[in-house]
């Protein structure tokens, strides 16, 4: 029996109102709970803002969406649909792989189409690799979701089910790189489906085989966005939430939590105390341990993953080259982790993401104006710049980023750009989040599933965690999961809503193929 919140639990304020805060509160909402959600920002998002700037409208957050169906099930939670209330728009291709040496590779989430695709990039033999890759995929996510990831955890020994053989046996525990190179040869192919470890803090050769479940998220499952932005999601959620009775504070940030004995009695801001019977926590793990007055005790530190430097920029002009996501590879792998994980310095070779929403909704910028989100992979705080360099370093770091895209093909890209915001380590640190990167705690094995800080903290009986630092993780699905979990520990249910939920108007978009 997984534990729930002892005691009355009929007023629970929410801590955030970003993704995993939202998710919590409509799944409270849906269990009859009054729910306030507290949020330190003029908009919800959290993490997936929205900064405003010379007529683009830039999200500030994750720009990747996969498994909508997990959003939609906070929403059914209060007898909504996702789909009613953003319009969601499949990306084809997911990603557009672009190599040091001049190759490039659309990334399909059909198999078919994506089959043929590796066939003309490298052969016959790593097509039938690639078909090989997907059925392994499939099953991994299988063997996964039910009692790895969609789950609370109180022991260790709750991962005796029959679903840890089948991972054992499907290789979970090996190295990620090694298992895929079982199936594709080509390096370049095997980049494609492992550099998604890096967000989760571990270099493929490292991470577990078991985070390919990444991979079948980003490449099978199938990428999305909402018209809008991604902001528009959080905003939806955050309206579904009002419309369902809860009460949104936006602009107030919590000072303290006042408690008699183990229980939070109410949560209070600048502007006054907010009585609850419970309080759900989704700011970074260090803040919330604050406002409890407890740091759970581990036999080592928490590790954080790396950081980014992130430059938004808007432009009078776009590159033909690039899809809506474009991952360019430099040509180093395996060193620029050492770089970005072991030794702390700034990549030499950089891969990047390179994000071009207004190839999908033009109306994110002016007319004729194009959005160009440069994501470059750093070292956090801990082993690398201290955030108190960034500010004589980020000036040149971004003259380097363009110089870099303008002999990867974008030309004149530095001289297109009218409106601009660099985002560095600093500013993550500055917004609260523990060693400058807003992927927060790595997912090492003694960081991952009942290892990972749980979202119950001894010592406190009515408060819960959600967030990217508790379980299951970091991304916006397991966000969102986070914030299901967290409701869970309150009201006792599991598992997908009741609710009936209406399906995309087109039942084959969002599913895997």
């Amino acid at each position: 029996m997984t534990r729930t919140l002892p005691g009355r639990t009929d007023h629970v304020v929410v801590v955030g109102a970003g993704l995993s805060g939202l998710s919590a509160a409509l799944h409270l909402l849906g269990a009859g709970r009054r729910v306030t959600v507290v949020e330190r920002d003029p908009l919800p998002g959290g993490r997936a803002g929205r900064l405003e700037r010379g007529g683009y409208r830039i999200d500030t957050g994750p720009t990747v969406l996969t498994m909508p169906h997990l959003a939609d099930e906070a929403f059914a939670a209060v007898g909504e649909s996702l789909y009613d209330r953003v319009e969601l728009i499949p990306l084809h291709p997911a990603y557009r792989a672009r190599f040091a040496d001049g190759s490039s590779l659309d990334v399909h989430t059909g198999a078919e189409a994506m089959e043929a695709e590796v066939e003309r990039f490298a052969g016959a033999r790593e097509a039938a690799g690639y078909r090989r890759l997907r059925r392994w995929l499939e099953k991994l996510y299988r063997a996964q979701m039910r009692h790895f990831i969609d789950t609370n955890f109180d022991s260790p020994f709750q991962l005796l089910t029959p679903d840890l053989a089948r991972l054992a046996a499907l290789g979970g525990f090996g190295r990620l790189d090694a298992r895929i190179g079982r199936h594709v040869r080509d390096e370049r192919l095997r980049r494609v489906f492992s550099f998604q470890s890096l967000y989760a803090g571990v270099p493929p050769a490292r991470a577990l085989a078991a985070y390919a479940v990444i991979a079948y998220m980003d490449t099978v499952a199938g990428v999305h966005f909402p018209r809008g932005g991604m902001h528009a999601l959080p905003q939806a959620m955050a309206d579904a939430a009002t419309d369902a009775g809860a009460e949104l504070r936006l602009g107030e940030d919590v000072v303290r939590l006042e408690r008699s004995g183990d229980r939070v009695t109410a949560v209070v801001t600048a502007h006054g105390r907010i009585p609850c019977d419970a309080v759900v926590l989704t700011p970074d793990l260090h803040v919330s341990y604050r406002l409890l007055g407890h740091v759970p005790l581990r036999p080592r530190p928490l590790r954080n993953s790396p950081s980014a430097v992130v430059l938004h920029a808007g432009t009078d002009r776009t590159w033909p080259g690039l899809a809506h996501h474009t991952l360019s590879f430099g040509a180093a792998w395996h060193g620029t982790f050492d770089e970005l994980t072991r030794t702390g310095s700034l990549m030499s070779d950089p891969s990047l993401l390179i994000t071009r929403p207004t190839t999908t909704d033009p109306d994110l910028a002016p007319p004729g104006r194009h959005l160009h989100y440069i994501l470059a992979p750093c070292p956090n705080t801990d082993i690398g710049p201290r955030a108190a360099q960034w500010g004589d370093l980020a000036p040149g770091y971004r003259d380097s980023l363009l110089t870099e895209l303008e002999r990867r093909g974008l030309d004149g890209i530095g001289s297109a750009i009218e409106e601009q915001c660099l985002v560095t380590p600093a500013d993550w640190q500055a917004r609260g989040h523990a060693a400058g990167t807003p992927f927060s705690v790595a997912h090492t094995f003694a960081q991952t599933g009942p290892f990972r800080p749980r979202n119950l903290v001894r010592g406190t009986e009515n408060a819960v965690l959600a967030g990217c630092g508790t379980t299951p993780g970091v991304g916006v699905p397991t966000v969102l999961l986070s914030g299901k979990l967290a409701a869970a520990r309150v009201t006792g249910r599991t598992g997908p809503s009741a609710r009936r939920r209406r399906v995309p108007r087109t039942a084959s978009e969002g599913t895997p193929s």
